[in-house]
């Protein structure tokens, strides 16, 4: 695992354990915890995970990893257009339904 990418995960970790304990996320306490356990990370990333995170709701972040918030927009705004499409679409089956033939049309069924 590179560098980068253990700092990272150091800092993220570091701001889930704050989360957990209900203490803010800061970063001299993202630094404390990351010291403690060993982990060296270039000084600038607790800091920038300390911006990032100030003022978010953490678990709501947690909750949503993986959707974007213009693509949890759209299907709110989107719902009533398929429900209104979908009206026209069982006429036009019902319609094809009442065109196709069927055996008993042909003068003669099943069971003759």
């Amino acid at each position: 695992m590179a560098v980068s990418q253990s700092s990272e995960l150091a800092c993220v970790y570091s701001a889930l354990i704050l989360h957990d304990d209900d203490v803010p996320i800061t970063s001299e306490k993202i630094t404390k915890l990351v010291a403690a356990a060993n982990v060296q990370v270039e000084p600038f990333w607790p800091i920038l995970f300390a911006k990032a995170l100030e003022g978010r709701n953490i678990g709501d972040l947690i909750c949503n990893v993986g959707s974007a918030p213009a693509a949890a927009a759209a299907p709110v705004a989107a719902a009533p257009a398929p429900a209104a499409a979908a009206k026209p679409a069982a006429k036009e089956e019902k319609k094809k339904e009442e065109s196709e033939p069927s055996d008993d049309d042909m003068g003669f069924g099943l069971f003759d």
